[in-house]
């Protein structure tokens, strides 16, 4: 699938970065990755699935990077590279951690900026998405406008952030309440998203074959995110994927079970037009790719809007 994608240039990648944060028990530890050439260069910042950290999603972080985005991840409470036991006590507010993690790297722009030799003066701040693969999806979609209600329906505190114009949603969770197994009504209180107020325009990435054991519903529960929330939106569907959606934690991750290069190929390629076309910058290659998923005889996924 070449949809007229310029090539990739040369990167740079920054480890670890990082940011005091004494109320949060660890500090804030960043990855950073720029292409070496351009000016104007627009941010995303991504989190990262549970248990992953800043040094997973290489086949995304690095595909956009090479193609003009400052790519920011943050590590999370909950990686593996950082052991929380069990019972700390910040487990039960992770989810509240991750939204705070991805807010202050906002805040923080500016250090991350100077904290990479030769980006300085070269970032659009002006042009800021986020994007999220699982758990990580959720937590995008907060600063999107999407809420966590209590168990009960009650509640749901905005945690939307203005600076953010778009977002990237990959293989996000859907509704909670009797749409999730026992076991995630169980073990994650917080999985009862509203997506009502989520007005940000995103793209929804979610695979038909991703079964999975936290929804009693099947795949189409990964669609929530696109068919619940206002404003302009669009779902990619990937054929045959399932959660790690060919492979984009990394290819020789222990998440992957269903490897292809081809769909995460389509996933690089749909998720940069699409946010070049929501960040206003070009438009082209958007409709290139959608031309294309619809000419081809054997086309891994499909693209709708609304």
């Amino acid at each position: 699938m070449n949809a007229g994608i310029e090539s990739p240039a040369p990167i740079v990648s920054v480890k670890p970065i990082v940011l005091p944060a004494p109320e949060r028990g660890d500090d804030l530890r960043v990855r950073v990755s720029a292409p070496v050439t351009g000016h104007a260069l627009p941010v995303l910042v991504f989190s990262h699935g549970f248990g992953s950290s800043s040094d997973g999603y290489g086949p995304l972080a690095d595909f956009w990077a090479a193609h003009g985005f400052v790519v920011i991840q943050p590590t999370h409470l909950d990686s593996r590279t950082l052991r929380l036991a069990p019972d700390d006590p910040r487990t039960p507010l992770i989810w509240r951690s991750r939204v705070a993690d991805m807010t202050r790297v906002l805040d923080r722009l500016e250090q991350l900026e100077t904290s990479v030799p030769g980006l300085a003066g070269r970032v659009d701040r002006d042009r800021i998405a986020v994007a999220g693969h699982s758990f990580g999806g959720q937590t995008a979609g907060n600063l999107l406008g999407a809420r966590v209600r209590d168990p009960d329906g009650g509640g749901g505190v905005d945690l939307s952030d203005p600076r953010v114009a778009a977002g990237v949603l990959l293989a996000t969770a859907g509704h909670g309440g009797a749409d999730l197994s026992p076991f995630a009504a169980e073990h994650f209180p917080f999985m009862h998203p509203n997506f009502a107020a989520m007005a940000t325009p995103a793209l929804v990435v979610a695979g038909d074959h991703d079964d999975s054991p936290l929804t009693v519903r099947g795949p189409d529960w990964l669609t929530d995110a696109y068919h619940a929330s206002p404003g302009s939106k669009s779902l990619l569907t990937v054929f045959g994927a399932e959660h790690s959606l060919g492979g984009i934690p990394g290819y020789e991750a222990a998440e992957t079970t269903d490897e292809s290069p081809e769909r995460v190929e389509l996933i690089q390629r749909v998720t940069l037009a699409y946010l070049r076309r929501a960040l206003g910058i070009d438009d082209v290659d958007w409709k290139q790719v959608c031309s294309a998923l619809l000419e081809s005889d054997s086309p891994l996924g499909r693209i709708e809007s609304k």
